[in-house]
């Protein structure tokens, strides 16, 4: 890869001033030093802004926007990419971390069939030694962009992340797949939290290419506490909802499997699926229910 590239980092905050530092000075110490890193203050209540204003001082390539309102957390996203430079951008959260060589390892790996390029990760819990969780879809390095989407959307055999801070993503992808909402009955509000919005830029992105890499290292660290959004709240339906979007628009094929699913859900759990289930009105026959159920209890 040419080390004339531009990558942009971009870092969405609200109110981290006792974590950012540590966050703002992964990127500032990658490897590979062609990067601009924005970071985005939703209107931070805190010593948030103060903190990063004082990293800007001693790094030029750190550009700071402040918010004059809270967007919530999706338009603030959206803020950061609207204002990348970069052919490549890297999605940073506030409360996560990288490996100092992640950009160098994820952008040497991009093909002109490749999507996105992400890397192992591992989940902590206060201390980023304190680790619990591991990820283990890197066996592979190389996935089928149709093998990645069947597992992601109905399977989960392999289990792929959802958040796309373990990725980097060309620039073009993630500003055309990006959506601030997803059409369901319940009035639910993506925006609110974005879950389902980060699916969404893997999904989307995937299906434009004929695969997705992984770097085998554990270059990604994900923190786990209270304050997070997709921890603090129970969010599988929003997941659930931005699936059947992509699938009834961009992946038809997919419709009968994921109408098995939502079928097997509801049997579980029809407090929260039986509006789902007549929202997407797909008729499963007996031979798909029990595909879905066997593939499910085996090894794809």
């Amino acid at each position: 890869m040419n080390k004339d590239v531009l990558v942009s980092i971009v870092i969405p905050v609200y109110n981290r001033e006792n974590i950012i530092t540590e966050t703002i000075n992964c990127a500032i110490n990658q490897t590979y030093k062609n990067i601009e890193i924005i970071v985005s203050d939703n209107c931070s209540t805190d010593n948030t802004l103060a903190i990063i204003k004082d990293l800007a001082l001693a790094d030029n390539r750190i550009k700071i926007l402040q918010n004059s309102e809270n967007l919530g957390p999706v338009l603030n996203w959206k803020n950061c990419i609207d204002h990348v430079s970069g052919d490549f951008v890297k999605i940073l959260w506030s409360d996560d971390l990288i490996t100092e060589n992640f950009i160098e390892e994820t952008l040497k790996l991009f093909t002109d069939d490749c999507a996105f390029v992400m890397s192992a990760i591992k989940h902590f819990n206060g201390n980023i030694e304190n680790v619990i969780f591991e990820s283990n879809y890197q066996q592979r390095t190389v996935y089928d962009k149709d093998e990645y989407l069947k597992n992601i959307l109905i399977y989960n055999k392999v289990v792929f992340p959802v958040s796309p801070g373990c990725a980097l993503f060309r620039t073009k992808d993630i500003k055309s797949s990006f959506l601030e909402e997803v059409p369901n009955p319940e009035s639910l509000v993506f925006k609110r939290y974005g879950a389902g919005n980060d699916l969404l830029l893997f999904i989307i992105t995937a299906n434009k290419y004929k695969y997705i890499k992984v770097v085998p290292q554990f270059l990604s660290y994900f923190r786990s506490h209270s304050e997070s959004l997709t921890l603090s709240n129970s969010l599988d339906i929003y997941y659930e909802y931005a699936k059947w979007y992509f699938i009834n628009n961009e992946y038809r094929k997919l419709i009968p499997d994921f109408g098995a699913k939502i079928y097997f859900r509801n049997l579980r759990d029809s407090m929260t699926y039986k509006i789902m289930v007549k929202y997407i009105n797909v008729k499963v026959n007996l031979f798909t229910k029990i595909k879905y159920y066997l593939l499910k209890k085996v090894q794809i």
